[in-house]
């Protein structure tokens, strides 16, 4: 007769991925998936560049890009959007990546060349060994002089699994989701001006080689000996009001039917619970903001909402104080452990 057993490494590691588990529920809560229609990528999508590095799947509803020795490769949206949610499940390289850079944004860089919008994710590489990070940035009108970047990192390894990610922008605010969370909310004022994107803009999705800045300030460059570097998408989506950004009279009631759509799907809100997971991740993974870059900014840029207890937690550089989050969390738990060590002394000699 046989008997289940399990050792003590067994019982830690069962009870490890439990407490993983139930961490992460109360971490980011429970949303609800959105309601999303995917397209195939000729639905919506074209070759932007390295054309013999980008793969689609026998369905055509994912695709691979890649990076080589000779050229990466994107792709772009085949209509440019009057405001929209953008989104995609990502798969990102493994192993040894310093030096790449996967971006997954928007822009009419092509068409405004000297007054150009842009979102950005951008995942930034590393040596092996270590995580992936990644920054979202904004641009409105040209404004490249003043980025607007935060930097993160992930709960989780972006090369195991495939994960979303998406651009929400409508007239009154741009978001930022990991998934369902909810990582940044940029709320248009009139103080802003054309800094906050206005004009149609295009999806586009790329790897390249960014040796000159993207790991350790271009410290680690990308290694060729382990190419190609190949980033999946799929479950693309787009979600807007198609425009042509050079059209003299745009169909602006079909646009302003749109956007009032747009805002009535349930991305464009963000609840309490989420904006609770919101505050958590920033808490937890972001470790540079430009709103607290005062040597960079003096004066606060207008967007920018201030936590003052938040504001305590990074230096004049917007960089996290202690540098990363594992870093300060290991430093915090030491202090703790020595003022325990020394209020035991204490009442050791005062019962002497």
């Amino acid at each position: 007769m046989s008997r289940l057993h399990c050792s003590l490494s067994d019982t830690l590691t069962l009870f490890s991925l439990l407490f993983c588990f139930f961490f992460f529920s109360l971490f980011f809560g429970f949303t609800a998936g959105f309601n999303l229609t995917t397209l195939s990528f000729d639905e919506g999508y074209g070759p932007l560049f390295g054309d013999g590095n980008l793969v689609r799947s026998p369905d055509g509803h994912s695709v691979r890009l890649l990076l080589d020795v000779y050229t990466g490769s994107g792709f772009i949206s085949s209509s440019m959007y009057q405001h929209g949610f953008f989104s995609a499940k990502i798969k990102l390289p493994s192993d040894y990546t310093a030096g790449i850079v996967v971006a997954f944004y928007t822009s009419n860089g092509d068409v405004f060349q000297k007054t150009h919008d842009e979102l950005d994710f951008e995942f930034l590489g590393n040596i092996e060994g270590k995580p992936w990070r990644f920054q979202t940035n904004l641009y409105g009108n040209g404004s490249t002089n003043r980025g607007r970047e935060e930097r993160y990192s992930l709960w989780f390894d972006p090369s195991k699994e495939f994960h979303r990610y998406s651009i929400l922008w409508t007239a009154k605010n741009i978001i930022f989701y990991v998934d369902e969370v909810p990582i940044r909310e940029v709320v248009a004022n009139d103080e802003m001006g054309g800094d906050y994107p206005s004009k149609p803009m295009s999806l586009y999705a790329t790897i390249w080689d960014a040796s000159s800045w993207a790991t350790s300030g271009g410290k680690h460059k990308v290694n060729y000996e382990y190419a190609p570097f190949t980033s999946e998408f799929k479950e693309l989506v787009l979600d807007g009001c198609s425009m042509d950004p050079i059209q003299e009279f745009p169909n602006s009631t079909a646009s302003s039917e749109r956007d009032a759509w747009l805002e009535n799907r349930g991305y464009t809100v963000i609840t309490p619970q989420q904006r609770a997971a919101m505050r958590k991740f920033r808490q937890h993974y972001m470790y540079y903001s430009y709103c607290y870059d005062t040597l960079r900014y003096p004066m606060t840029l207008p967007e920018c909402v201030i936590d003052p207890t938040e504001k305590q937690r990074f230096r004049d550089t917007g960089r996290l104080i202690g540098g990363s989050h594992r870093k300060q969390a290991r430093i915090t738990k030491a202090r703790r452990k020595r003022r325990s060590r020394g209020a035991s002394i204490s009442n050791e000699q005062t019962d002497m």
